[in-house]
């Protein structure tokens, strides 16, 4: 199954109806399989009392300033499925979860900051639909156990990807913790794993495919100059086609050979050692440490190196001359 790769528009948008379809255009360019959107409302995400916190001020009207219009939703989709990828858009609040079951989305995306909610999980997973769930900021494996019979509860036949994230906008390298995919992979092995990365650059996703990784989510932006709270961090048009390159790079890495030799190992085989005589050995002498030695090349029918020592004590059956190539046939048994 090839790597299901999500190009985070968000509100990188900037409430700007052609930024959004250029976001989507790039995505397209890219190779990616979808685009992803927000869509919520200030009055339901947050309380109109919340404090500043992480370096944001008046986060309620910052939040409305980032909305996507919801009245572009229907011609989004369309504008995607006339251009070949996936839309998606992660919902905040129950009209959004309505909206974009109507419109026929493939499936649902439940935030890091919303999946210990349970509540919310079940409103979501309640559409019966494939559902993205990040498992980010305070989430443990024991309280993914939770999210997962939360889903279960409403729909025991869920389709469900985890994704392991890190809810620091932007987060550090030595913060994106990797390892912790291997732990939902052993504690789920039911369930798809992936990742939501929020690291600056595009080192993270590919390394997280050659850990398994099955579905990658990664923030764009046109420009990481523009205003607002999600382009500083995100990657660029070129970055996000560079990055889908990667994993699809990665992803060919990943098999197991199935025969002695890769095929393109094959032409080379005779690069590998085999037994050699080191000087002159006459029909019935004793192969010993003496005279033989391991070089390259190997033949398909000579003593491979491997085979040094199961020759020593036996004879020749012909005489071998200095620096020849000792094939099978000339071993007695």
């Amino acid at each position: 199954m090839s790597v299901f790769i999500i190009a985070e528009a968000g509100a990188n948008h900037n409430r700007d109806w052609n930024m959004a379809t250029q976001l989507i255009r790039e995505a397209v360019s890219s190779g990616a399989d979808a685009v992803k959107f927000q869509t919520y409302s200030s009055e339901t995400l947050y309380s109109k009392y919340t404090p500043d916190f992480a370096n944001y001020t008046d986060i309620p009207k910052l939040i409305k300033d980032l909305e996507l219009p919801r009245e572009w939703q229907k011609d989004l989709k369309l504008y995607c499925d006339d251009n070949g990828i996936e839309f998606m858009s992660t919902p905040c609040d129950e009209k959004a979860v309505e909206e974009l079951h109507s419109l026929g989305v493939q499936r649902l995306k439940i935030a890091g900051f919303e999946s210990t909610d349970p509540r919310w999980v079940k409103v979501v997973a309640s559409t019966g639909l494939p559902l993205v769930i990040t498992i980010g900021i305070g989430s443990t494996v024991q309280s993914t156990k939770d999210i997962l019979r939360w889903v279960q509860e409403e729909n025991p036949a869920a389709d469900v990807t985890f994704l392991h994230g890190n809810n620091a906008y932007p987060t550090p390298l030595w913060d994106i913790n990797l390892g912790q995919m291997t732990l939902l992979s052993e504690a789920f092995p039911e369930q798809k794993v992936g990742i939501s990365d929020h690291t600056e650059g595009i080192l993270v996703p590919p390394l997280a495919v050659a850990m398994g990784a099955v579905a990658v989510e990664k923030h764009y932006t046109l420009d990481r100059t523009l205003p607002g709270p999600d382009h500083p961090f995100a990657i660029e048009p070129p970055e996000l086609t560079q990055m889908v390159a990667n994993i699809r790079a990665a992803e060919k890495c990943l098999g197991t050979k199935s025969g002695i030799y890769s095929p393109s190992e094959v032409a080379f085989q005779r690069a590998r050692r085999a037994v050699i005589a080191v000087s002159a050995i006459a029909k019935g002498e004793t192969f010993t440490p003496q005279n033989l030695t391991t070089k390259r090349p190997y033949l398909e029918n000579s003593i491979p190196a491997s085979g040094y020592y199961e020759i020593l004590g036996k004879r020749a059956t012909c005489d071998i001359r200095e620096d020849e190539i000792i094939l099978a046939s000339q071993v007695a048994e």
